[in-house]
């Protein structure tokens, strides 16, 4: 088993789409192992997304994930890393699958509703970012 890391972004969750994006989650064969809600600061943002910090975007990027809640979760199953993202589809929605959260829900490139690990090394580095050991279960 595989665990990866998700967000359920700022733009998702303040047009209430949780429900449906965790929905397919489920559906799709990943155990939720730990999630909840929080309201990053801009501090945090800025820590989680360091490696981003000389890129053009990051004080967007950073703004735009602490402007409201965002839904943290530690996902679990066989090539959960490859299958999350997948299943979110492409940075840009326009260029996103059908039937993939980023196509079907996303606003823009930047508030793309949703977030995952694109490795293990990644994934090492996000999970512990928000859970500790006792919260995923």
């Amino acid at each position: 088993m595989e665990r990866t890391f998700a967000i359920i972004k700022p733009d998702a969750v303040e047009r209430k789409l949780a429900g449906k994006i965790l929905a397919r989650i489920e559906e799709k064969g990943f155990s939720i192992v730990g999630m909840k809600k929080i309201q990053l600061t801009r501090q945090q943002a800025e820590g989680f997304y360091y490696v981003h910090n000389e890129r053009p975007f990051f004080n967007d990027l950073c703004a735009f994930m602490s402007r409201s809640p965002v839904i943290v979760l530690c996902l679990e199953k066989e090539n959960a890393i490859a299958d999350w993202r997948t299943l979110m589809g492409a940075t840009n929605p326009a260029n996103a699958e059908p039937g993939t959260i980023r196509k079907d829900f996303a606003v823009n490139i930047e508030e793309n509703s949703s977030h995952g690990s694109d490795a293990p090394e990644t994934a090492a580095f996000e999970i512990p970012y928000f859970f500790s050991a006792l919260e995923l279960v």
